[in-house]
């Protein structure tokens, strides 16, 4: 089960809006769902909040030590509540993957992300969660810094906001230690529409109504 999700971004109102900051936007979600606030925690450099779920208790936290420090406020945590990487999710921006998407993974390499390369160092282990947030990529190597610490055109911002609140809806799940559930969850995209009940004795009726469609 995940006891800890972690959002990863840049602390100040100039990064609030920013690509790099959607793992922020992700938890700022969790955090509205349960019902609970992100206070700021010295102990874990970072802003964290406390919730139950059914008799569980989790945590959240954003790291404040800038994106390339993000594993010593994760690292600080997870070890003072004993908290293993197989129950760590931790919510990113992702270059590879577009817009609108959001993919799921357990281990794996960090792929050149410095937030992800530090909580590897601090918890001596890749074996955490990921959810990865699509922000796309500007196409060119030498942009990336650039994209990332920009913020998305409205159309980009609403189609990573739907993807965070389609991805959100798997947390109970994940809570539950039903990874295998959540991941199906969060990679279905659209739900397939329900079919429409055939109306009694009718049958050539909604053959109709198919084509028409």
């Amino acid at each position: 089960m995940i006891k800890l999700f972690v959002g990863l971004g840049n602390p100040g109102p100039e990064y609030e809006a920013t690509r790099h900051n959607a793992g922020f936007w992700w938890i700022d979600e969790l955090a509205r769902d349960l019902k609970v606030s992100l206070m700021p925690e010295r102990s874990y450099f970072g802003l964290m909040a406390r919730a139950n779920v059914g008799g569980n208790t989790i945590w959240l936290l954003e790291p404040q030590t800038f994106m390339n420090a993000s594993g010593k406020s994760v690292g600080a945590l997870a070890r003072f509540f004993k908290i293993a990487p197989h129950e760590v999710l931790v919510a990113h921006d992702e270059l590879d993957i577009p817009p609108g998407q959001v993919k799921l993974k357990r281990g794996g390499s960090h792929a050149g992300h410095n937030g992800l390369r530090d909580i590897h160092a601090q918890l001596g282990s890749s074996d955490y969660w990921r959810l990865r947030i699509g922000i796309g990529h500007p196409g060119v190597k030498s942009e990336v810094v650039n994209w990332v610490l920009k913020k998305p055109s409205p159309d980009q911002r609403k189609l990573i906001d739907d993807s965070i609140f389609h991805s959100l809806k798997s947390w109970p799940v994940m809570v539950e230690g039903d990874m295998e559930k959540a991941t199906m969850q969060v990679h279905t995209n659209k739900p397939p529409r329900p079919k429409p009940p055939k109306p009694e004795g009718a049958a050539g009726a909604s053959g109709a109504k198919k084509e028409q469609e």
